[in-house]
Order: C-alpha cells, then structure tokens, then sequence
C-alpha cells in the first residue's frame, strides 16, 4: 500500500515538473535568439506584430500563445522595443502591452535648413520626412511665420533622445520649451543692451558658429568683429554666407568648399558680400555658445580675419588691412598647395 502511494506522489511530481517545466519554458524562460529592435507601427495587425518579431526569437508558437492569453493581440501599443537576449514571453509581451518603448538618439547638427534637419531626424521616426515638413509649416503658420524654416531659430545643436513614435508636434514642444528656457531674464536684458532683434542675434551667431567651427574659444572674438563691421557700416563679408546663398540655389545639393571671387556676386539677400546688414535669418542650427558669444562679445578692434593655415581651425585677426592681405595671400597659398576647390 505504501509503494503505492508512493509511485502515485511519484507520478504526481513528475507530471507536475513536466507541466511546470513547459508552464516556464513557455511563458519566463529566454526565448530571444538575437537581440534587436522590434518596431510597431500604428495600427498595425497582430500578424504584422508576429512577423516583425520573428527573426529575433526562437519559437514564434509559445510567443503568440502567451500573447493572446494576455491579450497582446487586442491592446497594441505603437513603438520601438528592444528585444534583448535572455528574455522570456511574459516579459515581452508585458513590455508591449505597456508601451515601454526605447529612446532613439537624434543628433542635431549645423543642418543649413530646417528640411535638411527633418530629412535626418525622420530616418529614425514613424513618420516621413513629408509629413514632418507639412505639420511643421502648420505650426510655423499659428505662430506668425511663413514656413517650417522660420522656425530654425527654436533648435539648438546638440543631442537629444525621442521615441521612434514621436509627432511633429511632439518633437517641436520640446525645442520649443528650450529655446523659452534659453532665453531667461539675463539673456533677454543683454538682448536689449545690444540693440539688435533676436533675428538678428541668431543671424549673427550662426556666422559666429560657421566661422569658428563651433570651437568656442574664438566665439567671442569673431562676434566682437563682426558687430565692429555691422556698427561701422560696413558689409560683414562673411564666407559661409555666401555658401548658405550658393547651397540654397542647388537645394544642397551641390555643396562648395571654397568660396572663389566668382560666387562673391551670387544674388541672395544672405550673401554679406553683396549686402550691407545682418542676413534675415541664420545660416545655420546654431549652439548655445554661439548665441551667448553675440550676447557678449569681445570688445575688440578687429575688422578683419583670415583662416590660419599653420593653426587649422583657427584664424589671425588684424585691424590692419595690408596686415590682412599678407594674411590672405597665405591662406590662399596654402589653398592652392592643398588643391583645394
């Protein structure tokens, strides 16, 4: 009677192992075969959902069985997940169900235009390019302006993290809520002091910011020098202006890496060699540093610059204009010897 009993709870462990051992093989043992991103959409179907993640999983049957016993198949949530290896179905389908989506990484660099910027930042968003553009104009429009490239002035280089499902709407709020946290009361006072608008400012600074290569420690001093030639009258004369003119013309497509005498003429009411006056807009995303190195700038006496060759990135500053040309006529030298175009 006992050897029984005993085969009996015998029995019973081992039917009870054999089920608690595909109860967790199904639903917390790891069933991830190589990590990855699995990128849901907005509505899409539970079919859509299984064939994107079946390349980064072992066994697709225990996935959907889990999946529908909690009603994954009923409550998608748009996103971009990551699969990572030693995770079980519950895991994942929690992680789904609650919308728990990775951050993807933007790096908003010195793009020439809001559309160039667009173009990059949507390869890693739900939404096209398009799209972006088009909500983007509807926001420039409520907010006074003619379209999306007036609103280059809210977007700061840097980098930032957003969710492969974020809006236009979205993606905007959050520069927008910078840029008002940029501008405090400090900033806005030495705006005043300055006596130039705030388009005027970022025009100014994205000058700044293509003349010195984003290096900040000339910042201040090319800023000094431009608002010398600005308050003399004088035409800025800035280079990158009359690339931003030239690249506008070709859509950027065409991009130029030496300004020649030839292009000095190029109509645009951005180009400084054909125009007295700050441009109408940037020429460029700026950072943050270059917007403060206009707020304040370098009391100097310096009209002209000129790329050092025997200091790459860097420049020599004169008041002089014969010590300028001697600058000048070295720089092209080292142009020349370099086949620079």
């Amino acid at each position: 009677m006992k050897k029984a009993i005993l085969i009996i709870i015998l029995l019973i462990i081992v039917v009870a192992g054999f089920f608690g051992f595909r109860f967790y093989n199904t639903y917390y043992a790891n069933n991830v075969e190589k990590e990855g991103y699995l990128l849901i959409p907005h509505n899409a179907s539970f079919k859509q959902v299984l064939d994107s993640i079946a390349p980064y999983i072992k066994n697709k049957e225990s996935f959907e069985a889990v999946s529908k016993d909690k009603d994954l198949d009923k409550s998608l949530k748009a996103g971009r997940y990551h699969i990572q290896m030693g995770t079980g179905n519950t895991n994942l389908v929690n992680m789904i169900k609650a919308g728990n989506q990775a951050e993807n990484t933007f790096r908003i660099g010195d793009f020439g235009d809001v559309y160039q910027m667009v173009g990059k930042v949507t390869k890693k968003t739900e939404l096209d390019s398009l799209q972006f553009v088009n909500d983007f104009n509807k926001i420039a429009t409520e907010k006074g302006y003619n379209s999306a490239e007036d609103l280059k002035k809210y977007f700061f280089i840097d980098t930032y993290n957003f969710f492969w499902t974020v809006t236009p709407k979205e993606f905007f709020t959050k520069f927008e809520s910078q840029y008002n946290d940029f501008w405090n009361s400090e900033r806005k006072a030495k705006e005043q002091q300055s006596g130039l608008t705030r388009d005027q400012i970022y025009a100014l600074a994205s000058i700044v910011y293509k003349e010195s290569g984003g290096k900040k420690d000339e910042m201040k001093t090319i800023a000094g020098l431009y608002l010398n030639r600005y308050r003399k009258g004088m035409k800025l004369q800035s280079d990158p202006t009359v690339i931003y003119a030239m690249n506008i013309q070709s859509n950027f497509k065409n991009p130029i890496k030496r300004v020649f005498y030839k292009y000095l003429s190029t109509p645009s009411p951005y180009n400084t060699y054909a125009n007295k006056g700050i441009p109408p807009g940037p020429i460029c995303v700026v950072d943050k540093n270059s917007v403060d190195a206009v707020l304040n700038a370098e009391n100097n006496n310096f009209i002209f610059m000129c790329a050092d060759p025997a200091r790459f990135g860097y420049h020599k500053f004169t008041a002089s204009a014969e010590e300028h040309a001697i600058n000048a006529k070295a720089y092209q030298d080292w142009l020349n010897s370099k086949n620079i175009k």
